[in-house]
């Protein structure tokens, strides 16, 4: 029984192996060659050939789809990787742009006022209950900046120089409740008196002496009008927020906003004023026409 098991598992073997050797010898003789044997062979394995093809198709569209999906996941992480390089260099040369933009208005206003000007950085601020105060780092070694000297921008007013360190100083903005100027309306020429507020919560002033009779409406700018001898004429200060007309008194409650945002505020002027010449010289020309009047 046991001889009988192994010649059994030999013929077995045998078969198996001699088995592709037939059906290779079947299906590579030409067909005029083959016999019914092969012919029966033929048959025999056409239904597995047909099945290990198709196999044989599946497994190479898997492993062709897989490297496929794998170079797309590749492309797209190379596309997504370029594409925020690409959105980083946009924003840094929108920023540039604005900066040049801004840059340019400040030197176009440089060659509007006639007095020497000095530039300088924003470098901080400081807010408590009634005061504002911005800290400036200025661009030109040994200017002579003193006290009270104006610091516009772009925008119009920023305010006065309050204390002077060095290269450092501190601003004191129109919206300080210390800060007045005198101004007047651009549209109408109405005479006004912005003084800051104050306020923490907001930038904010408000416009006194604005006569009853004065015509002054919302969204009216007051622009500086050159008296006190400190701000050029013709600056912007304040834009009308509120106007209350009242029925009884002298002068018509408004309320302002700067024109400057001083949220956003990154580049000043200081103009090299001083004005106790101003005044002297004010003075003198007053008493010279008046002498010429005589």
């Amino acid at each position: 029984m046991g001889s009988f098991k192994h010649y059994r598992d030999i013929v077995i073997v045998v078969l198996l192996l001699a088995l592709p050797f037939f059906f290779l010898r079947s299906s590579i003789r030409r067909p005029e060659d083959t016999n019914g044997v092969d012919r029966a062979l033929l048959h025999v394995a056409a239904p597995f050939q047909y099945f290990a093809a198709l196999l044989a198709r599946g497994v190479s569209g898997l492993v062709g789809d897989y490297v496929y999906l794998v170079d797309v996941k590749a492309d797209n992480n190379r596309l997504a990787y370029e594409n925020a390089s690409l959105r980083g260099k946009i924003g840094d040369l929108q920023r540039t742009e604005s900066d040049n933009r801004r840059l340019q208005r400040l030197l176009g206003l440089r060659n509007t006022i006639s007095q020497e000007l000095v530039s300088a950085v924003v470098v901080g601020k400081d807010t408590t209950e009634y005061f504002r105060v911005a800290h400036l780092t200025v661009d030109t070694k040994n200017a002579v900046i003193r006290p009270d000297m104006p610091v516009i921008s772009v925008d119009g007013t920023v305010g006065t120089v309050l204390r002077v360190a060095g290269e450092k100083v501190d601003v004191q903005l129109t919206v300080d409740s210390g800060f007045g100027v005198d101004v007047m309306v651009e549209r109408t020429g109405a005479r006004g008196f912005v003084r800051g507020i104050g306020d923490r919560q907001k930038y904010s002033a408000r416009v006194e002496y604005v006569q009853r009779t004065d015509n002054v409406d919302v969204g009216d700018v007051f622009v500086t009008s050159g008296v006190g001898c400190r701000f050029p004429r013709g600056i912007p200060v304040a834009r009308v927020k509120k106007v209350e007309r009242r029925n009884f008194g002298i002068y018509q409650a408004v309320e302002a906003e700067p024109t400057v945002d001083f949220s956003r505020l990154e580049e000043v002027l200081i103009i090299l004023t001083d004005s106790k010449e101003c005044e002297s010289g004010a003075a003198t020309s007053a008493a010279k026409k008046a002498r010429s009047q005589r």
